[in-house]
């Protein structure tokens, strides 16, 4: 009997690797909604939001491994999904008490650019918040 195909996953950033298995199956949200990618998958490039990367791996299959990505995008070839993105963390390596003040801080500057009217720091302040709500997710997942 021949062995299953297998999807290879990983995630870079600038700062290196940040994820690299071999799955059943990688879940992430693009921005036209979510996509399941499993093994020979037709090629696809997608544009990424700030959202979890759920990893189905081989190795245990009960388990999914959750990875807080901030944006980028993913492309799928040849079995191998990867995913570039300008920062990304693992579940196990998320400071919660450090994304719970961020959060608070964006939570602030949302107010600040608010009084302000000013359209441009509402919306930055506003990814800073996806991203910190992003991170807690994740570390709870």
């Amino acid at each position: 009997m021949a062995d299953k195909p297998v999807l290879t996953v990983n995630i870079v950033t600038p700062d290196g690797i940040v994820y690299d298995h071999h799955a059943t199956m990688v879940i992430v949200k693009a921005l036209d909604g979510q996509l399941g990618i499993m093994p020979n998958h037709e090629p696809i490039i997608a544009p990424l939001q700030i959202d979890e990367v759920r990893v189905k791996r081989v190795d245990n299959p009960g388990h999914e491994d959750a990875i807080a990505v901030n944006g980028g995008f993913m492309e799928m070839s040849n079995n191998v999904a990867s995913i570039v993105a300008d920062s990304a963390e693992r579940e196990r390596d998320i400071d919660v008490s450090r994304a719970q003040l961020a959060e608070q801080r964006a939570e602030e500057l949302i107010k600040t650019a608010k009084a302000k009217h000013d359209a441009d720091e509402l919306a930055r302040a506003q990814i800073k918040l996806r991203r910190a709500v992003n991170r807690i997710n994740v570390a709870k997942h």
